[in-house]
């Protein structure tokens, strides 16, 4: 009992998620910071036809989905002079990939535009500059011009009718927010229609059925928070649906934590299920955010989340030379879908958001806190509250949803806002 209780102790510290992401981390930045992605990374794929076929998309999924994760940790200044030195050391790497993931003439010159792939993985990327603009702000002018360059250029691939509206209405966002023309279209299609596919009880239909999966989390939650925050500050006609958002994300962060077994292990449910524990982005980013349910404190959130990560990010989830291998909890390649391959999988990183906090937020400082199957399920079995669904409806017409009241539009939102916002 002694030696599984150190095991949860260590597996909870602020150092092991930081020497998780790092290994995560180094060898797909390292090697695009170097210009030699392209080159040296693995294409795994379910069969070696798909891998060729993915060769065209799997080097920006690997970056934008691990920059997406990582970006929070990066705006931090570590108290721990050891963390600090590693954080420092990823700035630097990520600066470089950055320059050259979007540089027309490097050889790791990513697709963004040709295909469909590269509207999901560039939106990554812009939220990746959203959480930390730090990447953004200091970046050369060459290389600011050269993403929106990008950007702009997956205007041209129509996104699908469920959650790749929201792929869409990201980019626009992040346009909107650096001061850049967009299209406000894009943004208020998306944010309609997934009021409208709004199921009940935290979910929403990922186009208008429901799927039993994890998209709630790896997209639509994450997404929707990200485009509300930035639009509803310009347009009051969206305050209704961002007040609606909050109790659905509540209720949704709720949802998830509550799906994690003792062991850390969770239903294997849905399509995309080698993302790991990028399975639970909705939950990590509302810790991040600091909006998490009352029912739901910060230190126990981290217990659960960390019994995740233990559980899907063991040896065997790489290969020797650290690039993560398709599976859900060791290599496990017959899982994947026709989509996936090396690259798709560093949403996984996405559970490491609330690195973004410094290491005095309750998040990490504290006691340890035991989630709710622990609390359940162990020995003795605990005394827990019933769980309430939300009864809670979608948007009506008569509600004056429809009206526009414009606010003020800002030319940019303030640099400080970003981090606390997205």
């Amino acid at each position: 009992m002694s030696s599984l209780l150190s095991r949860a102790r260590n597996r909870e510290s602020r150092a092991y998620w930081v020497s998780l992401l790092i290994k995560m981390t180094k060898p797909p930045l390292t090697a695009l910071a170097n210009d030699r992605l392209k080159s040296v990374m693995p294409v795994e794929a379910k069969t070696s036809q798909i891998a060729a076929d993915r060769r065209a998309y799997t080097h920006l999924e690997a970056f934008a989905r691990l920059l997406s994760g990582l970006s929070p940790w990066l705006e931090t200044t570590a108290d721990h002079p050891e963390e600090e030195r590693e954080r420092e050391q990823m700035e630097v790497l990520a600066r470089r990939a950055l320059a050259n993931a979007v540089d027309p003439g490097a050889r790791d010159f990513m697709n963004f535009c040709d295909g469909d792939q590269p509207l999901v993985d560039a939106a990554h990327l812009a939220i990746a500059l959203m959480r930390g603009p730090s990447l953004w702000f200091n970046a050369e002018p060459d290389t600011r011009r050269h993403i929106i360059a990008a950007l702009k250029s997956t205007r041209a691939i129509k996104p699908g009718y469920y959650n790749w509206l929201l792929y869409s209405a990201l980019i626009e966002t992040f346009l909107m927010i650096v001061g850049e023309r967009y299209d406000r279209m894009r943004i208020d299609y998306a944010l309609r229609q997934h009021d409208l596919w709004y199921k009940g009880d935290g979910i929403y239909g990922d186009g208008p059925e429901f799927r039993w999966d994890y998209y709630n989390s790896f997209s639509i939650h994450p997404f929707l928070r990200a485009v509300l925050a930035a639009v509803a500050i310009r347009h009051a006609e969206y305050a209704d649906m961002q007040s609606r958002f909050e109790k659905i994300a509540q209720r949704y962060a709720c949802v998830l934590e509550r799906l994690i077994a003792m062991d850390g292990s969770f239903p294997a449910l849905g399509r995309s299920i080698v993302y790991r524990c990028g399975a639970f982005h909705h939950l990590a980013n509302e810790a991040r955010l600091g909006r998490l349910p009352s029912e739901l404190p910060p230190a126990q959130v981290r217990t659960a989340l960390s019994a995740v990560i233990d559980r899907t990010l063991g040896d065997a989830s790489f290969d020797a030379e650290g690039w993560l291998t398709i599976g859900l909890c060791s290599r496990q390649p017959q899982l994947a879908e026709e989509y996936i391959s090396t690259g798709s999988l560093y949403m996984a990183s996405l559970a490491f958001l609330p690195l973004g906090l410094p290491a005095h937020d309750p998040f990490w400082s504290d006691d340890a806190v035991a989630f709710s199957a622990q609390r359940l399920w162990g020995e003795g079995g605990g005394n827990m509250h019933p769980d309430y669904a939300l009864k809670f409806h979608g948007a009506l017409r008569e509600e004056g949803y429809w009206a526009d009241r414009p606010v003020a539009d800002l030319r940019a939102i303030p640099r400080d806002d970003w981090k606390r916002k997205f």
